[in-house]
Order: C-alpha cells, then structure tokens, then sequence
C-alpha cells in the first residue's frame, strides 16, 4: 500500500479531473517531480498511473488533452506505468505554497472551494455521507482534533493544524521505489 502524497490530497483535486476516471485508469499518486525525468516543470505535478486496461487509459487521455490545455507531457515506464504532468493553476500559488508550509486551515475560500464538503463513503456496502478529509482539514473540525489528540496524546492548541507538514522527499516520484512497493 502506497501512502497517498499532500500532492495527491491537496493539489490533484484542484486540476478538476473527475474522481471515478483517475480510480478507472490506475491512478496511483501526485507528486512534484519526478527524480528519473531530466526536464523538472516549474508550477506542475506529476500523476502516475498503472492502467489495466491500456486502451481505455488512452481514451481516457485524449478527452483530457480535449477537457484541459494544462497538460503538458505524458511518458511511459516499463512495467505498464504512465505520468500524466498537468500545469497547476497560477491563481492558486499562493495557496500552494501554504500547503507546502503545512498552513492548510490558512488557504484561500476559494481554493477550499475546489473541494467538496460531503463526500460518500461506501462501508460494509452501504453509502453514507461524511465530511471530506480536506474538509475536516482546512476548517480543523471537532472529530479530526479528537482524533490527533487520541492518537498522539496532546492538548489541542489552535495554532496547530490537522495535517502532517510538507516531506518534500515523500513528493517526489521515484519510480524504482514504487515498483518495489507495488510490483
């Protein structure tokens, strides 16, 4: 099990590709930048996916060149993985760089905006709704405090946030880890 990135969490989301096509295709995490690619692009991230089916990943792929003109690369690695590399939105950089700061509860409306509220959870085949994880973030809710308080035993102080920081390491694709972790 691969552990999802603060990438994955808190940027992919924002690039409004729907959810049930990045599950579909294989879509394993976001990350900054990719250790193995020799050009590194400025303001962008970095999906990896492994498909199962390589055909329906292609289709997939042309209607996103279609839907967004924030693509800007696609490459292939051995063992059936694909990166997707989307351009983030310049009117989010500032919101970015507090997510980089670990300051999640200190972000735009607007960039908060781009996440739902209420997501829904399928548990013991039934669906119910809940708050999204984002969510419980941004506005540091009751429930998560509670839980980060049971699980690391500290009174809460409202200058935390709910989130772990920024591991840049832990951003950043390297694919030979993730093929020893998966393969």
């Amino acid at each position: 099990m691969i552990d999802k990135t603060i990438v994955s969490i808190f940027m992919v989301p924002t690039l409004k590709v729907p959810k049930n096509e990045l599950i579909d295709n294989g879509f394993i995490n976001g990350y900054i930048k990719d250790v193995d690619n020799d050009i590194e692009y400025k303001d962008s991230i970095y999906l990896l996916f492994q498909p199962d089916d390589i055909s329906k990943f292609r289709e997939f792929l042309e209607n996103e060149y279609e839907r967004t003109e924030e693509i800007i690369e696609d490459y292939d690695y051995t063992d059936g993985f694909v990166v997707v590399v989307y351009k983030l939105n310049k009117k989010y950089t500032d919101d970015y760089s507090l997510i980089k700061s670990g300051k999640y509860s200190k972000t735009s409306s607007s960039f908060q905006a781009l996440f739902p509220k209420v997501i829904k959870i399928k548990k013991n085949g039934l669906h119910r709704d809940e708050l999204s994880l984002q969510y419980r973030i941004f506005n540091k809710t009751p429930d998560l405090i509670e839980y980060w308080e049971k699980k690391i035993g500290i009174s809460w102080d409202d200058n935390f946030e709910l989130w772990e920081g920024w591991d840049e390491h832990k951003e950043i694709l390297n694919i030979n880890q993730i093929k020893e972790k998966i393969i």
